[in-house]
Formats: structure tokens, sequence, C-alpha cells
């Protein structure tokens, strides 16, 4: 069997995501990108039980998917969704010597994250989910 696509490409798709993150959020290095979107997934991934969350990285792209499921408590407790402001402190809360996330740190990574994947398949996914995940995600009910 070939190699699938998704892994045979998985380097350039994740430059072109990262340029799109980079964009969006006018942040100035790909270190500072990193450790913004890394704390963005990691806040969604607390809300999701194991299942969900198995689920939804399988909607994302090679790479994504693995930064989504890298350094993950399995056992950790499931969070409700939160205020935004709530939650941007747990963004703001990893590396936080180092965190330079912005203000709309949650929308620039969803943002940029929903051009790079099947967004009738994030909807359909996150339509499953508690209050608050569409929300999370910049999409409406």
């Amino acid at each position: 069997m070939p190699i699938p696509m998704e892994y045979h490409h998985a380097t350039a798709q994740f430059e072109a995501f990262m340029a799109d993150l980079l964009d969006i959020s006018m942040l100035a290095t790909r270190h500072q990108g990193y450790t913004m979107l890394q704390a963005v997934l990691q806040v969604f991934r607390r809300r999701l039980t194991l299942d969900e969350a198995i689920q939804f990285a399988n909607l994302l792209p090679a790479v994504l998917r693995a930064i989504f499921v890298s350094d993950w408590d399995t056992k950790q407790q499931v969070s409700p969704f939160l205020d935004r402001e709530v939650m941007m402190q747990e963004v703001r809360a990893l590396r936080h010597n180092h965190n330079l996330s912005t203000p709309s740190a949650i929308e620039d990574v969803t943002s940029a994250i929903r051009r790079h994947m099947d967004e009738e398949k994030l909807r359909a996914f996150l339509d499953r989910l508690p209050e608050g995940a569409l929300a999370f995600w910049g999409l409406q009910a």
C-alpha cells in the first residue's frame, strides 16, 4: 500500500496552516504561533471525552492531529465550556512565561484550523457536543 497522501504531504500542509495562523493572528514567529495553537487545542481537548477527542482528532490534518493528542492526560476530568475569558486564561497558562497568545487566540486558531479541514464534518461533530462547542469554533447554531 502506498503512503497515504495526508502523511506524504503532512509537512507542506502544516507549513500552509502555520502561514495562515501567523497571517490571521499577526504573531511574529512560528514559535509564538505554535504555543498559541497548542494551548487552544489543549483547552478544547479538556472539554471532550476520550471518545469525542479521538473523533475530533480524526477530522484534523496529520500534524495538527499529532499536536492535539500530544502530552495528553487521558484521565483528566472533562471541563465544561465556560465564558470565553476563563478559557482564554487557560490558553495563556501554557508556558505562561513564553506565551504571547493574542487576545483573540481562540478565534485566531479555530479560524485557521477551519481553513484546513472539512467544515461540514466539523459542524456535524460539534452539533453532538454540549452547548458552547459551536461558539468555541466561531460557528452559530
